[in-house]
């Protein structure tokens, strides 16, 4: 039974509404220094569910915190950051459209989205740059590992040989990581206790493992009126958890008809990619993988005693794991 109520619905729309504010007045507030801030701030504001800096100020609720302004430029600077990484990740991909619409390098060209990328990257190091030491080098940290990971994800395209803990460094670094980092430097801003510091981080970590075990299940079952075909991470080289757990489990013919899919694959070879996946109950078992994440990111809440604030972070929680975009 979910436990996503009204309530939990309305405070997290409230949270989207005050960071959307927020960054379309500091997107307008330096929309004067040219195209560059004009590329960068369309992507930007082109929507996204803003579930980090949501994350990001429940936390800090959780941790203590009772100025939620004095986070805002942090939130925002997350949110920067994750946005420059998805405008390099797009170029990566070769990705032409991104929240519905097309990419900085599809329109603009290869050089105008690296830089718009970068200038993302250095707003979001400034908003963090506002704050202590600790939690810039929180910040630091984060973005290396997400640099390393990137090189890593290339590094396996189309690798067969990628195992589980290979696929599961990959997303700590990359997708996890700006979760936990979150959560930890609002636990710091809150003045939380070392160990609520880890126990947020911790909460961050492990609900950012379910939050790509989920889009590799999207990729492969998700609704295509989303806007991303259905086999695009497949298309792109990237091992998922279920193309990986499959090699592994499937055997002999099977497993060598798989392997020449994923290897040269077409969209005409999508259903049979996924009978060949169903097999090896590769889905089944990633979706446990969630459940499993899930539970590890509610148990690290279980310390905190302001039970209003925990039952959002569930849901919110809950809502990552179950969403269909």
């Amino acid at each position: 039974m979910s436990q996503i109520s009204d309530n939990h619905l309305n405070r997290f729309e409230e949270l989207r509404n005050e960071i959307e504010q927020s960054l379309e007045e500091l997107i307008a507030s330096r929309i004067n220094s040219g195209e560059v801030v004009e590329l960068a701030g369309k992507m930007l504001l082109a929507g996204g569910k803003r579930l980090r800096p949501i994350m990001m100020f429940l936390a800090y609720e959780l941790a203590g915190g009772k100025k939620p302004q004095e986070l805002m430029s942090l939130a925002m600077g997350f949110e920067f950051l994750h946005t420059a990484t998805l405008v390099h990740d797009d170029i990566n991909d070769q990705a032409t459209h991104r929240r519905g619409v097309p990419t900085i390098h599809t329109d603009y060209g290869l050089a105008k989205a690296i830089i718009a990328g970068d200038w993302l990257f250095v707003q979001g190091y400034a908003l963090g740059g506002r704050y202590d030491q600790e939690i810039v080098t929180i910040i630091g940290n984060y973005c290396s590992e997400i640099a390393v990971s990137e090189f890593s994800q290339i590094d396996h395209v189309n690798n067969l040989r990628t195992t589980p803990e290979d696929y599961l460094n990959i997303v700590k670094g990359k997708t996890a990581g700006p979760f936990s980092g979150g959560c930890h430097a609002a636990a710091v801003i809150a003045g939380a206790s070392e160990e609520d510091k880890i126990a947020l981080s911790n909460y961050g970590m492990e609900i950012g493992i379910a939050y790509q075990l989920v889009d590799d299940l999207l990729d492969l079952k998700g609704d295509e009126s989303i806007g991303k075909p259905r086999g695009s991470d497949v298309y792109e080289g990237k091992m998922t958890l279920p193309l990986i757990h499959s090699l592994t489990l499937l055997h002999g013919p099977n497993r060598e008809r798989l392997a020449e899919i994923i290897s040269n694959f077409s969209y005409d070879l999508f259903d049979e990619l996924i009978e060949l996946l169903e097999k090896s109950d590769s889905f089944t078992y990633t979706e446990i993988l969630i459940q499993n994440h899930f539970d590890r990111a509610v148990k690290s809440l279980e310390r905190f005693s302001d039970t209003d604030v925990r039952g959002h972070l569930f849901a919110l929680s809950e809502y990552i794991t179950k969403r269909k975009t």
